[in-house]
């Protein structure tokens, strides 16, 4: 495989993996260890999961490894962590835009959780890097801006959820203007079967049991509110360039269909695996071509059932909300973000109960002055004011 050549003359087979010992950073470790030479990590980061972090640098060899959190370096390091040998060590949140923007990166994987992963999201667009997204937040709060970056700098951006990856291999098959639709599968989360009155009595636990992906805390308990389906029908608005009546979602409990691409002559295409992101994860480090991948392969032997059900705006409201700020834009996402991202930790520390998780949004999104147009300055500012509001508004 000849690589690409990008930004900087680094070519898209250096690698940084930027939250890489989160679950799509592990994985994304696995998929390039097994893809072998020319692919090499070269930039990995973790916030406080220091230990993980040294033991990746330690069988991968990076040039750059950052903490972005230097006092669980400093405790980690004080407990006897050992910090690799022969690579940079940079210390704190500055330095995800180190990696990023470095001459020696041809492509980031954008794995931190949160708006946390956003500053370096938009450096790497900015550098003209390849970038791997699956930081979805990124696109949520500040979309215009990385598009505008991207188309600026020279810059690529893949898709690695799962549903969008689904969608942009989907769109292959025809041309944009003969887009309809697309429809984003959902696995229906924990609740897909329970009332409206079940779901408002759930707790902490009950939203945590998702039945399909292991994934961090706060991507669960969004899965679970489908939170994290409205936020990625934002950024699909963004990615795809479609306005939110082209954007439809469906709940399929399976995880199998991963999302379809609808076209104007009543053709839909749509992308089926197990469910498993390392599939997704390697499409956009290796498009446009196609390599063996490590995750599992469709048994056609067996007898297999695929669930399509529409789904439920009543029992999760998250949806509707999602679909008026993908139309609205400007700085709604980023306060819908910020506000769900705070809201999310108030539910797992008690606070709250699951259903204010989504009202609360809805509250500071309708409270907040709209600007259709902000600033990169703006919309930090607004994150931190949705956040203190939701905060004042759980303690209440």
């Amino acid at each position: 495989m000849v690589p690409i050549q990008v930004s900087h003359n680094a070519p898209r087979t250096a690698v940084a993996i930027l939250g890489a010992t989160g679950s799509i950073g592990t994985a994304t470790v696995d998929v390039m260890q097994k893809m072998g030479e020319p692919w090499q990590i070269v930039g990995i980061s973790a916030h406080s999961r220091i230990a993980e972090l040294c033991e990746i640098a330690s069988a991968t060899n990076p040039q750059l490894v950052a903490a972005t959190c230097p006092t669980s370096f400093e405790k980690a390091t004080a407990g006897g962590v050992l910090t690799p040998a022969g690579s940079n060590m940079l210390l704190g949140p500055e330095a995800l835009i180190e990696i990023a923007e470095s001459a020696d990166v041809g492509t980031v994987v954008a794995a931190v959780v949160g708006s946390a992963g956003m500053l370096s999201t938009l450096a790497a667009a900015k550098a003209g890097k390849r970038l791997a997204l699956a930081n979805k937040e990124a696109l949520v709060v500040a979309g215009s801006l990385v598009n505008s970056a991207l188309a600026e700098s020279g810059g690529e951006l893949i898709p690695v959820d799962s549903e969008h990856s689904a969608i942009f291999q989907a769109l292959q098959a025809g041309q944009g203007r003969e887009v309809e639709r697309i429809v984003l599968t959902a696995s229906g989360g924990p609740f897909r079967s329970w009332t409206k009155r079940q779901i408002a009595q759930a707790g902490v636990e009950d939203a945590l049991a998702h039945p399909t992906w292991e994934m961090g805390r706060k991507i669960t308990i969004d899965s679970a509110t489908m939170m994290n389906k409205a936020l990625e029908v934002i950024e699909a608005r963004w990615l795809f360039d479609l306005p939110p009546e082209k954007i439809q979602v469906v709940v399929h409990p399976q995880s199998i269909i991963h999302s379809m691409v609808e076209f104007v002559d009543g053709s839909v295409v749509a992308q089926l695996s197990p469910p498993d992101m390392r599939l997704p994860i390697q499409y956009a480090l290796t498009y446009p071509e196609r390599i063996d991948c490590p995750c599992p392969k469709m048994d056609w032997s067996q007898a297999l059932q695929l669930d399509l059900e529409p789904a439920d705006t009543e029992r999760f409201p998250a949806l509707e909300l999602g679909w008026e700020v993908a139309g609205k834009g400007g700085s709604c996402g980023a306060v819908v973000n910020a506000a769900n991202e705070a809201a999310v930790e108030n539910f797992l520390q008690g606070k709250i109960k699951f259903t204010d998780i989504v009202s609360g949004c809805r509250r500071i999104l309708e409270e907040h002055h709209f600007d259709p147009n902000p600033s990169l300055d703006e919309l930090m500012r607004l994150d931190r004011w949705a956040r203190e509001e939701i905060n004042r508004w759980a303690v209440c």
